[in-house]
């Protein structure tokens, strides 16, 4: 047994969520920052389209309030929902302040005190969406690891796959409250699993649309933080939201290349393979309405006329145009040979955004002490039934600030220092050996998200769903077998923890008899008011406490 040296703070996940509660903890706390890939390759560099910003004043926040709760069906929480709105304009101070390149009226892409140029996006009612032409996220993740960089006390390690947390609970110490003080992390360079000691840990893994065999994620969004905070004791919510985004680009070399909201929000089209427009029949807003409400349209006329697809025009607003407002999808699609500013696009839906996730409180506190979860990875109140276009980033900012700051005020008051870390057991992996056939392994990944696509995507049964409950239960058996008699690896892990995330989504959309917002079942097509409430699951494995 060894003792690790401890930090103060562990962010397991370096995407905006993660990035931003390391900057805004004291420069006097050490703090550990954990990737899974290289520090830039989380999902947050995808994010093509902005972030939600009510820069107006109250009238503006309490209209981005309403688009917020319209679009998430009602569900949403209204007091965070406007707490984190009216924090809006001073997330966008910040992040100019530490030199965010937002496009602005007159220049494009160029910083300074030039008025910013907002784009609109379906659900929200004007436009609000500040962004860096169409590669925001790019932008944002660069800009914060510029700052990043220049602090002494953070310290970044690449290729580091968290296996799972470690809570005072897990070491047995039964006789005091529950806290999380570490975790075993994977060494995916050298395939060791050591052992990190932390006062604070902080999940910031992002979403699990990786479940389904169709996403517009990166293959790190495979649900990590949300399956190790489920068998850790914490209580996940509205898991039966899963956004699938209606317009990626349909083209099996682009791996389901995101196509920006803010292309219908300048005006984009969607027209049937004869050149028939066909979401005004759908919605008032047309093109312009909430995700949901685009995809289902898109999955119905495809079923209806067995197209393969349908597509997205803007070619209509020339080439000077958008080129200046979509350079990167532009010069994506060429690679592919399609033209934007000559033809329309081909798209579908695909997985893109979880709405559930661990349940968090105003500072990103699970029920566990010591324990935080923001961004994707977290169930704050915000999303509701689903998500309005572009508050993900502003999530993201809101509540890396908010953990950064209840750590910072614990640490104050020495509530933090109240309890030592206790001694932490190293790694046993003695009794296990290496894999025999990785066969399994890739064989029940494509299972697992195959199942998901057919059984549990954007039109659901109370049949189809227990079929994949069925086949869930299966692969669950057996994967965990595999996990006990075998050394980990980076796609046994990841498997482990979407089938885990899988069967959260199942039992959470099994639990849901009415359609509400991403969740639409036949057999119960209408909204029942009496269930606008959170979906929430508890762990019977597992008990809670307070922090």
């Amino acid at each position: 047994m060894t003792e690790t040296p401890a930090v103060d703070v562990l962010i397991i996940g370096s995407g905006a969520a993660g990035l931003t509660a390391a900057l805004r903890l004291p420069t006097h706390l050490k703090v550990t920052l954990l990737s899974k890939g290289a520090i830039n390759s989380g999902s947050t560099p995808w994010a093509q389209g902005g972030i939600a910003a009510a820069l107006g004043g109250i009238e503006d926040v309490e209209q981005h309030v309403h688009d917020t709760c319209r679009a998430g069906s009602d569900l949403p929480d209204v007091t965070v929902v406007r707490r984190v709105v009216a924090s809006g304009a001073r997330q966008i101070d910040w992040l100019r302040s530490l030199g965010m390149p937002f496009s602005s009226e007159d220049a494009p892409g160029e910083t300074g005190t030039e008025q910013l140029h907002l784009t609109r996006e379906g659900g929200h009612g004007t436009r609000r969406v500040a962004h860096a032409a169409d590669h925001t996220g790019r932008t944002l993740v660069e800009t914060l690891l510029e700052t990043v960089y220049t602090r002494p006390n953070i310290t970044l390690l690449e290729h580091q796959l968290a296996v799972d947390l470690i809570t005072t609970h897990r070491l047995g110490l039964n006789d005091q409250p529950n806290r999380c003080v570490g975790a075993y992390v994977l060494d995916l360079k050298s395939d060791h699993v050591h052992t990190l000691r932390a006062g604070h840990v902080i999940l910031a893994t992002g979403g699990a649309a990786k479940a389904y065999l169709y996403t517009t994620n990166p293959d790190s969004s495979t649900g990590d933080g949300i399956a190790m905070g489920w068998r850790a004791g914490c209580r996940v919510a509205n898991m039966e939201f899963m956004q699938f985004h209606p317009t990626c680009l349909f083209e099996p070399r682009a791996k389901s290349f995101l196509i920006s909201e803010a292309v219908r929000g300048e005006g984009g089209i969607l027209l049937l393979p004869d050149g028939t427009r066909f979401m005004p029949g759908y919605h008032p807003d047309a093109e312009l309405a909430p995700r949901d409400v685009v995809a289902r349209a898109i999955d119905s006329e495809m079923k209806r006329t067995g197209a393969d697809c349908v597509y997205l025009d803007i070619s209509f607003k020339g080439k000077a145009f958008i080129e200046q407002h979509f350079p990167m999808i532009h010069a994506r699609c060429l690679q592919y040979g399609y033209d934007m500013t000559r033809q329309p696009l081909p798209v579908v839906p695909a997985a893109h955004y979880t709405c559930g996730g661990i349940v968090v409180d105003e500072h990103g506190c699970t029920d566990i002490a010591g324990l935080y979860a923001i961004g994707e990875t977290s169930h704050t109140g915000l999303h509701g039934a689903n998500r309005l276009a572009s508050n993900s980033l502003l999530e993201c900012l809101v509540y890396g600030e908010a953990a950064a700051e209840d750590i910072a005020k614990r640490h104050e008051t020495g509530k933090s220092k109240t309890l030592p870390l206790p001694v932490i057991p190293d790694w046993d992996d003695s009794q296990v050996t290496d894999p025999d056939e990785a066969v399994i392994v890739s064989h029940n990944w494509d299972e697992l998200r195959r199942a998901m696509w057919d059984y549990v995507g954007i039109v659901r049964t109370t049949k189809r769903l227990e079929r994949a409950a069925h086949r869930i239960a299966l692969l669950r058996r057996e994967i965990q077998d595999y996990y006990a008699h075998f050394r980990v690896s980076k796609n046994l892990l990841e498997l482990r923890n979407l089938v885990e995330v899988a069967d959260l989504i199942v039992k959470s959309a099994l639990a849901r008899h009415e359609s509400r917002g991403l969740h639409f079942t036949r057999d119960f097509p209408e909204r029942n008011p009496e269930l606008a409430h959170i979906n929430t699951i508890c762990n019977p494995q597992s008990q809670r406490s307070t922090t």
